[in-house]
């Protein structure tokens, strides 16, 4: 009979630890979700997936995000150089701190 108490603390133990991370109440507001929805969606996966933030950016909305981000990187390295060109332009012009 000890034989059976081992998984069954097991399971206690591990759904103490789901209740405790969130994970329960993440879910349970999930598929209340779900269930209060009056036009049920085709896919119940689909609709818990993006409850959950598990969906990610659409394929176009990824492909906007990487090329806006290639554009940044880009500005963000000429103006690097610039500064780094206006630097040494300030520092003829400037008398060192040591002088």
């Amino acid at each position: 009979m000890a034989h059976y108490r081992a998984p069954e603390a097991k399971r206690e133990q591990f759904r103490r630890y789901l209740e405790k991370s969130g994970v329960l109440d993440t879910l349970t507001s999930v598929l209340v979700a779900l269930y209060e929805e009056t036009d049920k969606p085709n896919n119940a996966l689909d609709f818990i997936k993006l409850h959950l933030g598990a969906a990610g950016p659409e394929p176009a909305d990824s492909e906007t995000l990487r090329s806006e981000l290639a554009d940044l990187q880009q500005k963000c390295n000429l103006l690097m150089e610039e500064n780094k060109e206006l630097r040494n332009k300030l520092m003829q012009y400037e008398p060192s701190p040591a002088e």
